[in-house]
């Protein structure tokens, strides 16, 4: 130990490792080295707790080295007190704006290290939107606000303001692209559930102790369930048909038929690759999906499909793009529509998968069922079900895909799959 000084300070050099040389004169006040050089002045105390703690004063060259003490001897009469300057300082992190707290949840999320339910990272297409929905509803609402001083009526108030349309906007998002903002229950809906879970990180980095979201009641997502019926079915297949009579490109073709047999998302099925399909088995097994790994059982007339989209490239995905097999088919959507036209009005990829799921329904299968057939289980949750009943939902997957081609072709099909025994 030695008395700190300025001779004392400029003589300490960096090393591998953080370098401390404490003063003799103020028990508790130091020097620390950072192995990049830097050097900051530091307390080291015990809280009323018993706790050791420890506190960056400030910057040599922002201080003195008198400046330094002075600042020590402060904090540490503080503590004498009974006062935890630490604890303190980290409790005034909390005055950073929600605009800081969302960019900073951003950040992490794009580094995979914001969590969905089963330890999940969130995907892509899920950063898009939770971007878009902060960019345009929460930071112009709530931005300059401070994340410790956000109440619970600040945050209703926000939603209101969401559903009135306060964030009403015509956003350009690039050179020939627009975003036209509305709000409403819907936004309003979707946009509080992404901030309940920002402000429920800040909880967990320490920025306030509670979530001002939890216990608001938020408002229905109206969006309208669109599905098919066997006459919307019997409308789809005939489009798809004349399609490929006219030589229309088969990717869309084929992958809307897999989107209707196999009420998969539109980007499990775009992005399958043929090492994917489990044709022994009758099963997807998707190595990304939005709730992780999964595998979904399939009927014979989707594997039909799959198989016939496999044998007409080289390429790794069963959907290839129509100029080179290294990346898979990407725009379905605006190809469906196209084929499709009027005959089939509000026809969506998501409207495809609901109607799946209906028409299981409709056809007596159980709920478990149903979200064991389209993944919305989670993909452990889904992997250990079809492993103890794989069977039982292989023939329901068959059931349900043998119902929607008939009503697609006209044609009734009578085919029976056999069960494999355990």
């Amino acid at each position: 130990m030695a008395k700190l000084t300025k001779r004392t300070v400029d003589a300490t050099d960096k090393a591998a490792h953080d370098v401390f040389v404490w003063d003799d004169e103020l028990a508790g006040f130091g020097l620390r080295v950072k192995p990049s050089g830097a050097k900051s002045f530091i307390i080291q105390y015990r809280n009323a707790n018993g706790r050791s703690r420890r506190l960056t004063v400030g910057r040599y060259g922002v201080l003195t080295v008198e400046e330094g003490r002075r600042q020590a001897k402060i904090a540490l009469a503080d503590v004498v007190k009974g006062a935890d300057p630490a604890e303190t300082r980290r409790l005034e992190r909390g005055a950073i704006t929600i605009e800081t707290l969302c960019r900073e949840y951003l950040a992490k999320a794009e580094k995979g290290l914001i969590m969905k339910r089963g330890g999940v990272a969130k995907r892509p297409t899920t950063l898009y939107a939770d971007k878009g929905r902060i960019e345009r509803h929460i930071i112009p609402l709530l931005g300059r606000r401070t994340v410790k001083d956000l109440t619970t009526a600040d945050v209703k108030r926000f939603m209101e303001g969401v559903i009135s349309g306060k964030t009403k906007a015509d956003v350009k998002t690039k050179e020939h692209g627009r975003a036209i903002v509305t709000g409403g229950k819907g936004a309003a809906a979707r946009t509080m559930g992404l901030f309940g879970a920002i402000l429920a990180y800040a909880v967990e980095e320490g920025y306030r102790t509670d979530n001002p979201a939890r216990g608001i009641r938020r408002p229905k997502d109206e969006t309208r369930e669109w599905r098919l019926d066997d006459a919307g079915y019997r409308a789809l297949g005939k489009r798809l048909a004349a399609a490929e009579e006219e030589g229309t490109n088969w990717q869309p073709i084929l992958i809307a038929q897999a989107l209707a047999l196999t009420g998969c998302r539109l980007g499990e099925i775009e992005g399958l690759k043929k090492t994917e399909i489990d044709a022994v088995n009758s099963a997807l097994r998707l190595g990304s999906t939005k709730t992780g790994k999964s595998i979904r059982p399939i009927g014979s007339s989707a594997l039909a499909i799959l198989k016939d989209a496999c044998a007409r490239s080289k390429s790794e995905y069963v959907f290839p793009a129509l100029t080179t097999g290294k990346r898979h088919y990407g725009g379905s959507l605006k190809a469906i529509a196209k084929i499709v036209g009027t005959s089939v009005p509000g026809l969506t990829a998501h409207g495809l998968r609901h109607s799946f799921g209906s028409t299981a329904n409709d056809l007596g299968f159980s709920l478990p069922t149903i979200k064991g057939l389209m993944g919305d289980t989670g993909g452990s949750m889904t992997e250990r079900y079809i492993h103890l009943i794989d069977s039982a939902l292989v023939a329901a997957a068959d059931r349900i895909a043998r119902h929607i081609e008939s009503a697609m072709t006209g044609k009734k099909t009578e085919k029976v799959v056999q069960l494999r025994t355990a």
